[in-house]
């Protein structure tokens, strides 16, 4: 574990990076879409921001953007190249690291498969402030690894009973089997703050009576049908509607991420995010 984590400590001792995991269990919430306009929002404020597609097997966020892809994650995995050889630039100068699509044997890593993606971690040289993991659906090995390893964890629902089901059983297995028991909550795709409100209540009063945990409200995304535009555009609703209800929410969302402390202990570092995935 030392060994995989040394060359990044050295890379990365003075610079501290915000490491944030966006998850929610159920899919069809607006995850990837969360996790894009946030990050490109987050540049546009200046900071250096790094997506790492972490639906392994369902790639969707080159999709989303309408970005051309050469090489993925296998070909980091294979040993035919690096990590930052696979890197995409996108909207607002943002960094993406594609997944596959349609590649089984990347939802089932093996375990070395496993530790030679970490590896490919400590070894980067690109230069970041943040770095956004935008998980898989479901509540698979591999979400539970990314998310528990992360700094932050930044769970979207929407107002189903399925969305807050599954949202409740994400958190029940990380607080009760990873320790962890913080998580920031946006509420998307509601139709006003105050439902969003609401819907927020709503999880808090089923996690308050069956689990201990500590939920924080950190954004209400509108619902937007120019969500649905910019998705047929193939563009961030914050570039291609920038003035739009869902944009202002997610420029909101951005400007609080960015002023959320980083810790001033090992979890500060991306090494942490190394060592926790090392260690799942």
């Amino acid at each position: 574990m030392i060994d995989q984590a040394s060359g990044l400590r050295k890379m990365q001792e003075n610079n501290q990076i915000k490491v944030i995991a966006v998850s929610g269990g159920k899919g069809g919430v607006g995850k990837t879409n969360v996790s894009l306009n946030t990050s490109i929002a987050m540049a546009q404020l200046g900071k250096r921001v790094l997506v790492l597609d972490a639906d392994l097997g369902l790639a969707n966020v080159d999709v989303m953007l309408g970005l051309r892809v050469q090489r993925n994650l296998s070909h980091v995995l294979s040993g035919e190249c690096e990590l930052d050889d696979i890197i995409i630039k996108g909207p607002a100068g943002i960094n993406i690291i594609p997944a596959t699509s349609g590649t089984q044997s990347m939802v089932d890593l093996t375990p070395s498969e496993h530790a030679g993606l970490i590896r490919a971690f400590s070894d980067m040289r690109t230069q970041f402030d943040v770095l956004v993991v935008d998980t898989a659906a479901g509540i698979s090995d591999m979400v539970l690894s990314f998310t528990r390893a992360a700094q932050d964890v930044l769970l979207v629902v929407c107002d189903e009973p399925t969305s807050i089901t599954d949202c409740y059983a994400l958190m029940k297995l990380l607080s009760r089997d990873h320790d962890v028991f913080k998580f920031k909550v946006v509420a998307n795709m509601v139709r006003s703050s105050k439902e969003g409100q609401q819907l927020f209540a709503k999880l808090s009063k089923v996690s308050d009576r069956f689990l201990d945990v500590a939920l924080d409200l950190v954004g209400v995304i509108p619902f937007d049908e120019n969500i649905r535009k910019s998705v047929r555009k193939q563009q961030a609703i914050v570039e291609a509607f920038p003035d739009s209800p869902a944009a202002r929410a997610f420029k909101a969302l951005a400007s609080k991420i960015i002023k959320w402390p980083i810790p001033h202990h090992p979890s500060g570092h991306l090494e942490f995010f190394i060592e926790q995935l090392l260690e799942s």
